[in-house]
């Protein structure tokens, strides 16, 4: 079995991530074709997409918003998304469990002998006006049944594990600020969310998730995709998207890494060659470039692993995290991590004043690029 390298593996990386070259296609087949981007922080998906599409326009991703053809919504590993509505309708089900249990593992003792499917089915009724609300106002209608876990616990279980959500416009706009109101999403988009497969049936749902995962991500391991998704079960629909290629007189392809995990692969997804020349590229925090796998090494040290659960925004150089950057005033800043040459710090430059151009709507041009580290 042929194994690729981290060098190789990150060529692979950047390829899906369409970061190794500008994309032209449309905001939104990026937005699906990324399986969605995280979005905790309301402006850095707008980041993600000048990273990775040419004449990237911002107002085009608002607009997606407002019309409601993306949504924000609590998904993978229980963070907020930035995905598609057919996305997150077709997946939302197959999530269920593993929020419930995420905020469970917060507030198991705050929420201990709650009736979940009651406070659900409470929930539901609250939110089937398609009004949006907050969490604190969410609290304050269901606290005189539910008063027993407190509002945090309450709140969170409501929002986050039981009731589909949205958030609703103008979190999210490019450069505008709001609060997060929810709305439930099957009102939001006037479709429900698609049911669980039944039992015993194929999880068509699970090996279509699979194979849009390695399509962004690959090659990868089964750990990498539980990583991304927050899902467990997942080993089950790869061997059943195997067979289905299998019965199709394909398969997937498969590799080993240097740790000697075995790596799945879609047959005809890019793997380019290790010494393909890779650009310079500004990601924002939490960047699912590095958040999508177990193991990271393909494109950050272990050294710096924790930069991308901080929340720091990084510099790709060679493809690698080799910097840490941040904007204020209309001036980008980039902190070297270790020694740049002369080319790179140059092209770090060139690329950060691009990066100060768009954040600043045209208005500045100014980039610091720090000394590196002794």
């Amino acid at each position: 079995m042929t194994v690729l390298d981290n060098r190789a593996l990150n060529r692979a990386t950047l390829a899906r991530q369409l970061l190794l070259e500008r994309a032209g296609r449309p905001v939104v087949d990026a937005v699906a074709h990324l399986c969605g981007l995280q979005a905790q922080e309301p402006q850095e998906p707008f980041i993600g997409l000048w990273s990775r599409l040419t004449a990237f326009d911002p107002a085009v991703l608002s607009d997606l918003l407002t019309r409601r053809s993306v949504v924000r919504t609590h998904l993978m590993r229980r963070t907020v998304h930035l995905v598609t509505a057919d996305d997150v309708l077709a997946w939302r089900a197959r999530h269920d469990a593993m929020l419930r249990q995420r905020v469970l593992g917060v507030y198991r003792d705050e929420l201990k002998g709650v009736d979940l499917e009651e406070l659900a089915a409470d929930a539901r009724d609250l939110m089937s006006d398609g009004d949006p609300r907050t969490a604190a106002e969410i609290v304050r209608a269901l606290a005189g049944r539910w008063p027993g876990p407190g509002p945090r616990p309450l709140g969170e279980m409501v929002v986050a594990g039981l009731v589909p959500m949205a958030q609703a416009p103008p979190r999210g706009l490019w450069r505008t600020k709001g609060g997060v109101r929810n709305v439930a999403l099957s009102s939001w988009l006037g479709r429900p969310v698609d049911p669980p497969a039944p039992e015993g049936a194929d999880d068509l749902v699970g090996q279509a998730l699979v194979r849009r995962y390695l399509a962004a991500y690959g090659p990868a391991a089964t750990a990498d995709l539980r990583a991304w998704s927050g899902l467990a079960g997942l080993p089950g629909a790869v061997a059943a998207v195997r067979d289905e290629l299998v019965r199709f007189r394909d398969e997937l392809v498969r590799f080993r890494d240097e740790r000697g995990r075995e790596l799945l692969d879609l047959p005809d997804a890019p793997r380019p060659d290790r010494d393909t020349p890779a650009p310079v590229r500004f990601l924002p925090a939490f960047d699912n470039a590095i958040l999508g796998y177990q193991d990271r090494g393909r494109i950050i040290d272990d050294a710096h692993r924790g930069l991308s659960v901080a929340g720091e925004r990084v510099v790709l150089v060679d493809g690698r995290v080799a910097a840490t950057w941040t904007v204020a005033e209309d001036v980008v800043t980039v902190d070297p991590l270790r020694t740049l040459s002369r080319a790179d710090r140059a092209a770090v430059a060139e690329q950060g004043r691009e990066l100060a151009v768009f954040l600043s709507d045209g208005d500045s041009d100014r980039v610091r690029v720090a000394a590196s580290p002794s």
